[in-house]
């Protein structure tokens, strides 16, 4: 980092849907801002997501109405802000008992109603004809109708990078693949600093800021240790696993909603990138890590789950990706370890420290602007800073572009498809595709580079183009290709390009059904 501004106003540790949110709200208040993230933006659990931008029906079943108006609210902002990447969609639930229709009907009545001005369309009963028609893979016997309610869906990690863009643009310093190890404190114990490393060539470098914000997710409670090693954790480790399948086991581009499963949950099959997602479970687990991989009963349970309402079952050898991701949730005070990971709120919470280190985590993609909004309020409140307001609920993210293309599989660069083509164009081998069997190019990889901070092919085949979750097999192959365009790109030698072909492989591996 060869910024060598004396002091900061906010130092923001991690690079996920929360600490790339706060950064932009700090940034477009006038804060100078700096962002660290340990390895690549949305790497862990914000990549990892069912890909809905929503309100949380089951959340209303639950009688969070705070929670659920909250979210529609900041579901609205998102669609409004991002239009590239956020798209109106619709889902079914099937019903098979006389009551659901008119059970789900009013039920989802209340939830348009919470959205206010910002509902994506109505919530109505459906005849039986019109849920085949629009699910024409949807369990026929038995089915006596439908209700349908429309919400959001989207890409995670590209809305993860078109943050870091935005940010970027409005005079923030956001830097990946640098790990806070230290914080600095004060003769009177207050938090003034961190000590990071940059993990790609080892330099040791501090920054000083006035307030210090801790938006690591899955691993806040590590940076709390860091402030006060006695400090209990704040976060629940659960799981929750998605598996993707080919288009044609739903059959349309509507999505379908289980209302209630075996464990009490509900679950989703979700048209994304002409794939189908399945998910996802909430299963307790005991560590933090970078890349969980999904249990062997996590899959069953999806597949039994997806098979007792679909005719074309879905079986081990259906899936193009399975992928794990761990929920940081902010479990209550006297928690016991007993209750399931299901019951705690999804709802974010807030801690400032003695020292003034701001801790911010739980909550979901869909509040992440509000979760923000609140955490700057927080260090702006706590470090006595100058108050300025939030400019974000009009804010417009890198990439805007009203009404995009979607059958076009590059719709999700927003505004800057045209400069990426023009690349192309320049350069005619960037157009070529990286092999016969994927329509992914080189120049693709190039932007991702020039662009979007990509430094490994990890980065790129996971969270830039996002291959690995729509073909792990398929990344796989892409490897070589990927490592060799980029090694040029960078500087890199041979010796570069095999091991990250290596440790790329390893990785994708583990999004392999076995």
């Amino acid at each position: 980092m060869k910024d060598k501004r004396r002091q900061w106003d906010f130092i923001i540790i991690g690079g996920g849907a929360t600490g790339l949110g706060v950064a932009v709200d700090a940034v477009t208040r006038g804060y100078s801002t700096l962002l660290l993230e340990q390895s690549d933006f949305a790497k862990a659990t914000s990549a990892r997501s069912t890909k809905l931008v929503h309100g949380g029906v089951r959340y209303l079943q639950k009688g969070d109405v705070a929670l659920v108006r909250e979210a529609l609210r900041e579901r609205g902002y998102l669609r409004r802000n991002a239009p590239h990447l956020v798209k109106n969609q619709r889902f079914i639930i099937g019903n098979y008992k006389w009551w659901e229709k008119p059970f789900y009907t009013i039920g989802l009545t209340m939830y348009d109603l919470l959205s206010g001005g910002m509902s994506l369309g109505r919530s109505l009963p459906m005849s039986r004809s019109s849920v085949v028609k629009s699910i024409p893979q949807i369990v026929r016997k038995g089915l006596k109708g439908g209700v349908v309610y429309h919400d959001g869906q989207f890409d995670d990690s590209r809305l993860a990078v078109n943050l870091m863009q935005t940010a970027i643009e409005k005079g923030a310093t956001v830097v990946n693949y640098t790990k806070v190890i230290q914080l600095l404190k004060t003769s009177d114990g207050q938090v003034s600093g961190v000590v990071a490393v940059d993990e790609l060539d080892g330099t040791h470098f501090t920054a000083e800021g006035r307030c210090i914000v801790n938006a690591t997710g899955i691993f806040v409670d590590s940076i709390i240790r860091m402030d006060n090693p006695e400090e209990k954790p704040m976060v629940r480790p659960s799981q929750g696993v998605h598996l993707v399948v080919d288009r044609s086991f739903l059959g349309g581009d509507d999505a379908i909603m289980i209302p209630k499963t075996s464990d009490g949950r509900v679950m989703f099959g979700v048209p994304w990138h002409n794939r189908v997602i399945l998910g996802t479970t909430d299963v307790p687990v005991k560590e933090f890590v970078l890349e969980p991989k999904a249990l062997d009963e996590e899959v069953d349970f999806i597949l039994e789950t997806a098979g007792r309402y679909l005719e074309k079952k879905p079986q081990r050898s259906d899936v193009l990706c399975v992928f794990a991701g761990l929920r940081p949730l902010a479990a209550p005070k006297h928690d016991s370890d007993g209750a399931k990971t299901k019951e705690i709120s999804r709802s974010h919470k807030m801690l400032v420290s003695p020292s003034g280190l701001v801790t911010i985590t739980g909550g979901k993609w869909t509040t992440y602007r509000k979760m923000a909004e609140d955490t700057v309020n927080a260090g702006i409140r706590a470090r006595k800073l100058p108050f300025r307001e939030c400019r974000t609920k009009d804010l417009k993210i890198h990439g805007y572009l009203e009404n995009p293309d979607r059958s076009n599989r590059m719709y999700i660069y927003g505004s800057d498809l045209d400069e990426l083509r023009q690349m192309q164009k320049q350069n005619p081998e960037w157009a070529e595709k990286l092999n016969s069997e994927s329509d992914f190019t080189a120049g693709e990889v190039i932007w991702a580079v020039r662009k979007e901070m990509a430094r490994t092919v990890d980065d790129v085949l996971a969270r830039r183009v996002r291959v690995l979750y729509l073909d792990a097999k398929q990344s796989i192959s892409l490897a070589p290709k990927v490592a060799g365009i980029m090694a040029g790109e960078l500087g890199r030698d041979k010796d570069w390009v095999q091991q990250q072909v290596e440790e790329y492989t390893a990785i994708a591996k583990g999004y392999v059904m076995v």
